[in-house]
């Protein structure tokens, strides 16, 4: 597999590096949910079209990485599912669905993948788990009451996402998470007790509850249902996150 980035998402990829020639995997997007400014969206909307008139001249498959996050399902009506129309929450989910729907336009081999929030080693700094630590950290946390996060570890996802090139899937779109949404206070908490931190919890308003369907995900990869994931597998998630941290 080709692994176009040199970021969190890219580094992870790299153990399928040698797996998959027929795939190049876009991982150099926008990962600020917050703060990106048009110019950053204009910048991966041409490289979207630049790989992909690649991938047409190859014959490869282009696998493209979409948000499963608040961005994207915020306003659905119940799980966020990939068959049915999503009205997008923020501008960073309009921006993916775009993306999304121009990548279906361009007549290349391709994938979509629509992440939660992975977490693992060289997490970026504006991401959610370092953000929420920086704060912890500076002893004042800021929140949303009630929002939730679908955490997924950066490892099981890769383990997935080679699952899935396997099944040789084209034109498709997938889910690719947990399918439990945390909410973010007991991130804060878990995050607090493990590192002996105490902050003070400052509430900017009520936040959005989402839930990230995992239906499709587990029919396509029967072995998620070994992987752990439940209502307690974000501490695991957080826990191994903290000892590569301090490793």
């Amino acid at each position: 597999m080709d692994i176009v980035g040199t970021g969190f998402l890219a580094r992870s990829l790299r153990p399928l590096a040698g797996r998959h020639p027929d795939t190049v995997a876009l991982a150099a997007g926008e990962s600020r949910t917050r703060g990106a400014t048009d110019a950053d969206f204009a910048r991966e909307t041409a490289l979207l079209r630049d790989v992909a008139k690649q991938c047409a001249a190859t014959g490869q498959r282009l696998l493209f990485f979409s948000t499963a996050a608040t961005g994207m399902y915020g306003l659905a009506e119940g799980p966020g599912r990939e068959d049915t129309p999503v009205t997008p929450y923020t501008p960073y989910g309009a921006h993916k669905l775009a993306l999304e729907e121009q990548l279906r336009t361009f007549g290349v081999d391709h994938l979509i993948l629509r992440l939660g929030h992975l977490v693992g080693p060289h997490n970026r700094d504006h991401q959610l788990i370092p953000a929420l630590l920086r704060q912890l950290r500076d002893g004042l946390v800021r929140l949303q009451r009630g929002a939730t996060r679908d955490l997924i570890h950066v490892g099981d996802a890769t383990a997935i996402i080679d699952r899935l090139l396997e099944a040789d899937l084209r034109a498709d779109t997938v889910n690719v998470a947990s399918g439990f949404a945390v909410p973010v206070e007991d991130i804060v908490d878990h995050l607090a007790g493990a590192l002996r931190l105490r902050a003070r919890k400052e509430y900017l308003g009520t936040g959005i509850r989402h839930h990230i369907s995992t239906e499709k995900l587990r029919a396509l990869v029967p072995q998620v249902a070994d992987m752990g994931f439940g209502p307690g597998y974000y501490r695991r998630v957080l826990n191994d996150f903290i000892a590569a941290e301090h490793a």
